[in-house]
């Protein structure tokens, strides 16, 4: 189920992108009051931008700009949206998204093919281990990929480790939709009501909204424990409400596969420069195909680095590795540029940690203070100089660690109003 887009020739690939951000540029120009209005107010006219080069030649978009004149980015009248998402706006107030009946067979088709990506394939069974409600996109988006594909949905919803067993044992998934980090929790309670979860049905897991693999596209600490125990194959997917795109995983592993008919990516520094091919910068959008809302040069706040080689499942389109990091929580900590996945990851690495949460915080001289609090099976000295000494070999820098109960961990982290785990809460002086 390849499209042959992602097949061809980079020179075709780029050819075609090309032809759709013609269209796409005129759309916007003639249907979105925002757009429009940016471009007469920077005397841009679209019909000169015809070359991925010459996107350098308009303005971003901001998520500010999404919080401030949300209205103004839709394309066609009220009465034609089918579907409403939010995402979190930086401002504080959620960002509503309209879908068109057109936007969500484009979002089933985005799915669909990244499943196939993954090698889900019609005959399986997929057990959803995340919410369909509460505008929430995502979910809604992996039901109707997985329709289009005649594949079987178990809409289970999120938590509920033994709800989740109940259901694979009883339905016989053979693949899950879920947060990473939750697969430990279902490892546990097999592990204490003697479920032989490899002998299960589940072959494979598509792992959302936490990262499963280093920059060299390793495993990363999550994603060793997990498949230390549980003999499946974990699948790294990423995307966002604002691209209504994902980028998945093949079964080689080696980044998230770019769909060319779906969304044009760049890759721009601090300076909204394309960085240098191989670089790492902010990921940056066109969408292709959207009715409602298209976004043109939205900038995500995400630190990746875009991968030119061809894949040796036949793709020749990019491939974006893990996400370094979020723009806004880079942290500046004795002289060394730090982001929590890398925290997390040195977290991660140890069994006896039951949880944590990294605070960020600004000091009297106003420069970033980093405190990291954790609950723990048998708290000691001896543990904690143990901890500390393993961020100083890998991350060069110790942070200040101190021990909590993990029954004031668990509703921080498992915010019924979020939708993820949250483990990271910036507290700085110019945090949005």
């Amino acid at each position: 189920m390849i499209p042959k887009i992602e097949l061809a020739a980079k020179a075709d690939i780029k050819a075609f992108q090309e032809q759709k951000l013609q269209e796409v540029l005129q759309y916007a120009n003639t249907n979105s009051p925002f757009y429009s209005s940016i471009f007469a107010k920077s005397n841009i006219d679209v019909s000169s931008i015809k070359t991925i080069e010459d996107l350098a030649l308009l303005p971003v978009t901001s998520k500010e700009d999404l919080q401030k004149y949300n209205d103004e980015f839709l394309c066609v009248p009220k009465n034609r949206i089918i579907d409403y998402a939010t995402t979190s706006g930086t401002l504080g107030d959620p960002v509503t998204f309209g879908l068109t009946d057109e936007d969500l067979d484009r979002l089933a088709y985005n799915e669909a093919i990244s499943f196939d990506c993954a090698g889900i394939k019609e005959g399986d069974l997929v057990q959803l281990m995340t919410t369909i409600d509460r505008r929430f996109m995502a979910g809604l988006a992996y039901f109707l990929g997985l329709r289009k594909m005649k594949v079987g949905v178990i809409r289970v919803g999120a938590g509920l480790p033994e709800l989740q067993w109940d259901s694979i044992l009883k339905y016989k998934p053979t693949y899950l939709i879920t947060v990473p980090s939750f697969l430990l929790k279902m490892i546990e309670y097999a592990e204490q009501h003697n479920i032989d979860i490899n002998n299960s049905s589940v072959k494979g897991a598509i792992c959302i909204g936490e990262p499963i693999r280093n920059q060299d596209f390793t495993s990363n600490t999550l994603c060793q424990k997990i498949t230390d125990k549980w003999n499946i194959k974990l699948f790294s997917t990423y995307a966002s409400t604002e691209m209504s795109t994902a980028f998945t995983e093949c079964s080689h592993g080696v980044g998230g596969h770019h769909h060319p008919e779906l969304i044009i990516i760049e890759v721009l520094d601090e300076n909204n420069k394309p960085v240098s091919n191989g670089g790492s910068g902010e990921l940056t959008f066109t969408t292709l195909g959207i009715e409602a809302m298209p976004l043109i040069r939205f900038k995500t706040g995400d630190i990746v680095q875009l991968h030119s080689d061809s894949c040796s499942c036949g793709r020749n389109t990019l491939r974006v590795g893990p996400v370094i990091g979020r723009k806004q929580h880079m942290i500046k900590y004795k002289g060394t540029t730090l982001y929590p996945p890398a925290m997390n990851d040195v977290l991660n690495n140890f069994g006896n940690i039951d949880n944590y949460i990294i605070e960020i915080s600004s000091n009297d001289l106003g420069t970033d203070e980093i405190l990291i609090k954790i609950a723990v099976q048998n708290p000691s000295s001896v543990f904690l100089q143990e901890l500390k000494d393993h961020f100083r070999s890998k991350l060069r820098v110790t942070p200040k660690i101190e021990f909590t109960a993990n029954e004031i961990l668990m509703p921080l982290i498992f915010n019924p109003n979020s939708r993820k785990p949250i483990r990271f809460f910036d507290n700085r002086k110019n945090a949005l």
